[in-house]
């Protein structure tokens, strides 16, 4: 087992009024959120992920030493920015706000 808060960088957890350990239960509730709209409806879920990893890697690389960790992430990042280019041609259903304003 891993203790994963050692991924959180101490500049971002310091500030915030709860422990790194919280935080890190509530990243796991969005990831697992965010995998659920991918597997739902991948044209919004793509770029939802795709912005998370974005999130994820500033993060790594405030961190010396996890710089492997943000090169892989980033490679989840093309993959999922990937996943919303090919969505948008064979996934038919429009994004949310198109179809609002109709």
């Amino acid at each position: 087992m891993v203790n994963w808060d050692q991924y959180l960088a101490p500049v971002l957890s310091d500030p915030l009024p709860f422990t790194p350990h919280q935080l890190m239960y509530a990243v796991a509730v969005i990831e697992i959120i965010a995998g659920v709209v991918v597997a739902i409806h991948p044209r919004l879920g793509g770029p939802a992920v795709a912005a998370w990893l974005v999130g994820i890697i500033v993060n790594l690389l405030l961190i010396p030493g996890f710089y492997d960790v943000a090169l892989r992430d980033f490679g989840l990042f093309l993959a999922a920015l990937a996943l919303a280019r090919l969505a948008t041609k064979y996934d038919p259903r429009p994004l949310l706000w198109v179809t609002r304003g109709q």
